[in-house]
């Protein structure tokens, strides 16, 4: 379990540090014609590395395991005094659920399904939406969906700046100097992607209000929206830098993280 978390907070990382770079690029080069900045966007530029299909290959592996230890912390329990939970249970499930999307998204574009792992993000949430605003209340069913994806933002947002972090964890292994740092990655980055996983948020319920799918937006036209307010793309590069830092701060987890079911740190 404790190579399958590491593995899963690298390959997360990177993911994030790619979409990082695709989102600068967006930001000072006018995004017309570039890939986007989502988790497809970051595939396809694995891709076309050396090596690009084995690194493909073992970032979905590495996936797979992040849903293999988020599953193990449902069932026993996680790390920590609070660890079996009920509430901490249920998340670890949810994320279980999440990851084993996402390993099989990437393991499926490595195996060459080319319209799965890197499909757009924006015309995925498009289908979505309009397939919701089809149901009975979907207007309703969506507004309170985008309602709780601003608070869950907000709510990642806050424990970011509050250092929640510090207590998953194996602070006892840092010196001062690199946890200064851990801890400005974790700030950092925490803060930036609650910041656009609200904005996504909001699009949502504009959507739902309007009754318009192509209000809601997946994470590439999220981020560009932030380049097209009056601070331009300076702010959409403020917001890379932070996804870049929670990228950064994943590979801290990947090292210091506290990844035992029902139990105390990992050595």
């Amino acid at each position: 379990m404790a190579m399958a978390a590491r593995a899963g907070f690298a390959a997360r990382g990177l993911i994030y540090v790619l979409v990082a770079v695709l989102a600068l690029r967006i930001a000072f080069g006018g995004g017309g014609g570039q890939r986007q900045a989502d988790r497809g966007g970051a595939l396809g530029e694995l891709a076309e590395r050396p090596f690009g299909s084995a690194l493909l290959w073992i970032v979905g592996i590495a996936l797979a395991g992040m849903a293999l230890w988020r599953l193990s912390e449902a069932v026993f329990g996680a790390s920590g005094p609070d660890g079996s939970k009920l509430s901490r249970r249920a998340a670890a499930l949810a994320r279980f659920i999440f990851y084993c999307f996402v390993s099989y998204s990437v393991l499926a574009y490595a195996a060459g399904s080319r319209g799965s792992g890197s499909g757009s993000s924006d015309r995925h949430t498009d289908d979505v939406t309009a397939r919701v605003l089809e149901w009975p209340a979907g207007q309703w069913l969506l507004g309170l969906a985008g309602a709780g994806v601003v608070v869950a933002g907000l709510w990642i947002s806050v424990r970011a700046v509050q250092r929640k972090f510090l207590k998953h964890l194996r602070t006892e292994a840092l010196s001062g100097r690199t946890r200064s740092v851990v801890e400005a990655l974790g700030v950092t980055g925490g803060t930036a992607r609650g910041v656009v996983f609200a904005a996504a948020g909001v699009f949502a319920v504009v959507a739902a209000v309007r009754h318009q799918p192509g209000r809601a937006k997946g994470m590439d036209d999220t981020l560009r929206a932030f380049r097209d307010l009056p601070a331009g793309p300076w702010l959409l590069a403020l917001v890379a830098v932070g996804l870049a830092a929670f990228g950064l701060f994943s590979w801290c987890n990947a090292r210091w993280r506290k990844v035992r079911p029902g139990g105390g740190p990992v050595g």
